[in-house]
């Protein structure tokens, strides 16, 4: 099996830029979303919306350029993971850059999140993340 691969459990969240966290809440509740996480970041609002086995990261920037607001302008692809720094090394490995100089942390969820994140052929951003 591929060594990156062996690590990947599923999609963790599809990550969405909006200029407007408040209506994009009402829009995925209507939807069946659930708001699992919300919180407020220096840069960012955060809010996370489950439904079944998919998940929604929306954010809005914190005095920054406006989303894109257009058909593909999904931010990044984040994948689960059950062991981060093997992850890490086995990305490494493969012959891909990491866009950070070491795993990143945030205060996500109960116990936080460990990411990291590289970039596809399309400049398509793809997480590497561990809920703790």
């Amino acid at each position: 099996m591929n060594p990156i691969a062996q690590h990947v459990t599923g999609i963790q969240h599809i990550g969405l830029p909006t200029n407007d966290l408040k209506k994009t809440t009402e829009f995925y509740q209507g939807l069946g979303f659930e708001v699992t996480f919300e919180t407020t970041l220096p840069t960012d609002y955060v809010a996370f919306f489950q439904l079944k086995n998919i998940c929604i990261e929306a954010f809005q920037a914190i005095g920054a350029p406006a989303a894109p607001g257009k058909s593909g302008a999904i931010d990044h692809i984040s994948l689960d993971v059950d062991d981060i720094e093997a992850t890490w090394n086995a990305v490494k490995a493969a012959g891909y850059t990491p866009l950070e100089a070491e795993i990143d942390s945030l205060p996500y969820f109960e116990n936080g999140v460990r990411f990291f994140n590289i970039v596809g052929p399309n400049a398509e951003t793809i997480e590497f993340c561990q809920i703790l």
